[in-house]
């Protein structure tokens, strides 16, 4: 069984904010299997689906991205997933608007809400990254991620999530290498 968590800020203020991206990747996996993430535990909002055939959880930590940590080691604790089979979606500023890449561990790149599961949960779990890109020069980093995308942005963002919810269910079916292998190398365009 995997546990698929998504990052994000609570609230209707935050859900169209490039930090909030993790949220409406998960959010579009449930939709694609019929199922709802509604169900409060440790702190997130929850959902039981069917991933690639396989028993899935999804959730969405309701407290800030800084403290999302404790929320996925209640729910790996809850479910009995092994670090090895949980995946973060998390936005990344370091790649640009529409790329996708999936790695296991590495640092969590000034990203406070990875920088605290890796500190609750260690560090080897899978995360699928969503490319948000930098800001520009007068903008301050906190201030950009908690914008929302132009409408110019949108086509792409969509496309995005939508690639973004294929790798995590190839990561569930096929395996961490061959999601990497099939998806790291493409850039999302826009539909």
């Amino acid at each position: 069984m995997h546990l698929v968590v998504g990052l994000g800020n609570p609230g209707s203020r935050y859900a169209r904010n490039r930090h909030n991206v993790g949220f409406r990747v998960v959010e579009r996996l449930a939709s694609r299997a019929g199922a709802t993430v509604d169900k409060k535990l440790f702190g997130s909002l929850v959902g039981e689906l069917q991933l690639a055939g396989k028993k899935a959880t999804v959730a969405m930590p309701q407290q800030y991205m800084n403290v999302s940590g404790q929320p996925a080691a209640s729910l790996l604790g809850y479910y009995k997933v092994a670090p090895a089979d949980l995946v973060v979606v998390h936005d990344d500023m370091d790649l640009p608007l529409g790329r996708l890449r999936v790695r296991v561990g590495g640092g969590h790149g000034g990203h406070n809400g990875v920088r605290d599961i890796q500190r609750t949960c260690g560090a080897e779990f899978v995360r699928v990254r969503l490319g948000v890109a930098r800001p520009p020069p007068e903008w301050n980093p906190a201030d950009y991620v908690l914008a929302n995308f132009q409408p110019d942005e949108e086509p792409v963002v969509d496309s995005m999530v939508d690639a973004a919810v294929d790798a995590v269910e190839s990561v569930v079916r096929d395996g961490v290498t061959a999601t990497m292998n099939r998806f790291n190398a493409s850039r999302v365009e826009s539909a």
